[in-house]
């Protein structure tokens, strides 16, 4: 593992000569999506927190914790994880428990984001996107437009690899409500999927290769990541997507067990959901702020909210994935699906 920047809030030695010299680690993912952190956040800790920050960039996502954590060996503060490994590194017991009473802003986030072992820090969703000069006034509202090829004739592109969200998306589409696809029935989702199979031109594998598919609009229709369809449409790709029944995963923040800085860590997870600084997320990374009060600010114009995933009334629309589901029963899922998409 990489150091991959560090930035310090500075103080006056004399005013806290106890908090001076505290260090605490940030750690995600690397790149752009990690630069944008930084610049909307941890670049304007305040300097009354005495803390210096050292951002490291995950290698291997969980297992980087459970390396440490098994070794005794853990440089690990505060860790960013994808949705479905933050209960998987719970249920592992990589993780201590959240102090919620030294992380007050947790009060923004919603209710079932907030765990004994994690919380929701951003999101990003899959969505529907169409191509507007194929559909015109009549654009798909939902997934069960979607798998309809008589209604809305047209070529179809599909991350076809993982059952995550691809279960949830084929019982939306057969017609179950969002509050009854837990526990999913994966007999039933399989059945439509299979059904529909024929009719996929497009399997994409990884981010990049979804925008390609409507920047050169090779498909008329697709399911997307938001903010990939959104880099499409700004290179003047002619597509719109809905939110409705969106399928939104949520990464979390953690600590591990072996927290060199425990209490510091708490208070890092405190300035990361300060609203005021989730607020500019937006403006630096395509994933919305999990922070509900981010949005209650005047920060962020109603105009960009409409566009943002996690914005309050966006989330009424979408499915919250269940993580601690996906953390029981991928490796299940995965088979299954194997057996009958990727064959």
């Amino acid at each position: 593992m990489k150091i991959y920047a560090i930035w310090t809030a500075s103080v006056c030695a004399a005013a806290l000569p106890a908090l001076a010299d505290e260090t605490v680690s940030y750690a995600s993912y690397g790149g752009a999506y990690q630069e944008g952190v930084r610049k909307a956040i941890l670049d304007l800790l305040p300097a009354d927190q005495g803390m210096t920050v050292v951002d490291y960039v995950l290698s291997d996502g969980v297992r980087d914790i459970r390396t440490k954590v098994k070794a005794n060996a853990n440089d690990l503060d505060v860790v960013e994880l994808y949705g479905g490994y933050c209960d998987s590194a719970a249920k592992e017991g990589l993780l201590v428990p959240l102090d919620y009473s030294k992380i007050p802003n947790a009060s923004g986030i919603p209710e079932n984001l907030r765990h004994e072992y994690w919380i929701g820090f951003t999101a990003y969703s899959t969505v529907l996107a169409y191509n507007t000069n194929v559909y015109g006034d009549n654009p798909p509202k939902n997934w069960a437009d979607f798998f309809d090829v008589e209604k809305f004739p047209g070529t179809r592109g599909v991350g076809g690899n993982y059952p995550s969200t691809n279960m949830e998306i084929g019982l939306l589409a057969d017609g179950v409500p969002k509050d009854q696809i837990y526990p999913i029935d994966m007999d039933r989702s399989l059945k439509k999927w299979a059904a529909f199979k024929p009719n996929i031109t497009v399997s994409w594998a990884t981010g990049a290769q979804a925008t390609q598919l409507a920047t050169a609009e090779e498909v008329d229709m697709l399911t997307i990541w938001a903010a990939r369809i959104e880099a499409a449409i700004k290179e003047g790709a002619p597509y719109a997507y809905t939110l409705n029944d969106a399928v939104m995963d949520v990464e979390c923040l953690v600590v591990p067990k072996g927290s060199p800085n425990p209490e510091g860590a708490m208070r890092l997870v405190n300035h990361l959901l300060d609203p005021k600084y989730q607020a500019r997320l937006p403006d630096y990374i395509p994933y919305g702020p999990m922070n509900q009060d981010a949005f209650k600010l005047g920060l962020i114009s109603p105009e960009k909210a409409a566009s943002v995933v996690t914005s309050t009334d966006n989330l009424a629309k979408q499915l919250i994935t269940d993580m601690g589901y996906w953390a029981e029963h991928v490796t299940d899922a995965q088979t299954k699906w194997d057996a009958v998409m990727m064959q």
